[in-house]
């Protein structure tokens, strides 16, 4: 008489499997758990456009920039902590900006001193107020929008706002697991999720 396959065999199995399924579908839900970062409303006519820090290839300022030209906004409001070799990053970006061929007449500084995107909207929001603005474009990185998007919309309730996705140099929604700095962008930015989900 054949003896039944044991309990330890069976499990094997079932995870050998299971294990087979992921590798299968991997690209399926890394991709799903990339767009799990992504919010992007897409532009519409606003007072300002904002441009949150944290940029350091010129992709969040070029996008807002673009937003100006096409006639979505008529200025943008660029956020800029202190701390890149003694500059504030506001005044890098405007300059990288203008060498790109925009005015500088289109871009208002907004330096401060920031840590988070949290301590950020603390300092933008009352500035945005001050100027009587209602609608709001908020240009960030693509994995950054959804995140970013809870967070100001918590912060200002009553402010009309769509979030504008910047291309980022590194991470797709689609491919970030295909290069390191992607993963990198990936792992921070999941991290900081469950983080501001946990109120820290």
């Amino acid at each position: 008489m054949a003896r039944r396959p044991s309990f330890f065999l069976k499990s094997l199995v079932v995870s050998a499997i299971l294990l087979a399924v992921i590798v299968a579908t991997h690209s399926w839900w890394l991709a799903g758990l990339g767009r799990l970062l992504v919010h992007d409303d897409g532009p519409a006519r606003a007072d300002i456009a904002v441009v949150l820090a944290g940029d350091f290839y010129g992709n969040r300022i070029l996008r807002a920039a673009e937003l100006v030209k096409q006639g979505y906004v008529p200025q943008v409001l660029v956020s800029g902590p202190y701390g890149i070799y003694g500059f504030y990053e506001c005044d890098l970006e405007i300059q990288f900006a203008v060498k790109h061929g925009y005015p500088e007449s289109w871009f208002v500084r907004a330096p401060n001193t920031a840590l988070s995107t949290r301590e950020e909207a603390a300092a933008i929001l009352p500035d945005l107020r001050r100027r009587g603005v209602h609608r709001l474009l908020l240009v960030t990185s693509n994995y950054h929008t959804a995140r970013a998007a809870r967070i100001y919309r918590a912060a200002a309730p009553g402010l009309e706002m769509r979030v504008v996705a910047a291309p980022d140099s590194y991470f797709s929604p689609d491919g970030w697991w295909r290069n390191r700095q992607g993963q990198k962008v990936f792992l921070i930015e999941w991290l900081k999720t469950v983080a501001n989900g946990l109120g820290m």
